[in-house]
Formats: C-alpha cells, structure tokens, sequence
C-alpha cells in the first residue's frame, strides 16, 4: 500500500530560523539591560550633584548668617547630607567678593525697608561668595556661586569694599 503523504525531504530552515529569532531577542535583552543600567548611573550622578549643592548651599548660609564681609580666608565646613552621622561632603567658600557698592537712596522703597532694620546702612553693597564642594566618597567636586546684597556703614563700606 502506497503512503497518502509523502513528507518532503526537510531542509532544516526551521531551525535556523529559529537561532536567529533567539539570537535577535537576547541582543534586545542586552540593548535593555545597557540602558537600564546607564539611565541608573545617570539618575545617580544627578542626585549626588543636587546634594552637593544642598551642601554648598547650606554651607553658604552659615557664612551668609554672619558679617560676612570680614571674613579674611576660606573657611571649611563638613556637611553631613544624610545625617548619619558621617561627613559626605567638605564644603570650602571662598572669600566674599566686592562687586560693586552704591549709595543707598532714601526714596527706593527696598533701600527704606532695610534701612529700618539696619540704622546707620547707607551702602548698598553685592557682593560674590563661592563655594567649593568635594564629595568625600567619590572625590567629585562641583562650585557654586552666591550673589547677596548687603547694606552697610560708611565705616564698614570703606574696610569691606575699598
């Protein structure tokens, strides 16, 4: 008896196929894991600069918060970010630097307004501090600059801002 169905002869193209679906799918699989892992190093790098600018920043206002414009060297402070109590950044700010000073004038409301809490201020003075943050893990650094407007004596505008 004679078959119904004679198979033909196969060739194997199924299978080859088959490995270049597979090869095609772990090459994707790879491209993603690549990705995930750069964006992870990315989002790391942005996080670690936002805190050493927090840190720059509140190291800043500690001077910001005293008469700064005597200050005469850089000072140094430790900032512990996360509070754990340990350092994660050392925070050097540079010594303040006059930009420009003005006369205050007794008709601007903003000068007025100060003027009042400050008797004697006569000066508007700007003023350029920066701070330089090193990460104390990494090694990595970053600066920040601070402008800030001061109003001060006669005496304290000429020993300050020549």
């Amino acid at each position: 008896m004679k078959p119904l169905h004679t198979p033909a002869r196969q060739r194997g193209a199924t299978l080859i196929v088959a490995l270049i679906m597979i090869a095609l799918i772990t090459l994707l699989v790879v491209n993603a894991f690549t990705l995930s892992s750069s964006n992870l190093k990315a989002v790391n790098n942005m996080q670690m600069r936002d805190e050493a600018v927090a840190a720059a920043n509140q190291a800043l206002e500690r001077v910001l918060s005293t008469p700064f414009y005597t200050a005469l060297g850089t000072q140094t402070f430790n900032v512990d970010i996360n509070k754990d109590g340990t350092n994660d950044f050392a925070v050097a700010t540079g010594v303040p630097t006059c930009l420009k000073a003005w006369k205050a004038t007794p008709g601007y409301p903003s000068d007025v307004e100060i003027k009042a809490l400050s008797a004697g201020a006569t000066w508007n003075v700007n003023w350029e501090v920066k701070a330089s943050v090193t990460d104390s893990a990494s090694g990595a650094s970053t600066t920040v600059t601070q402008g800030v407007r001061t109003l001060l004596s006669q005496t304290e505008k000429d020993i300050a801002c020549p």
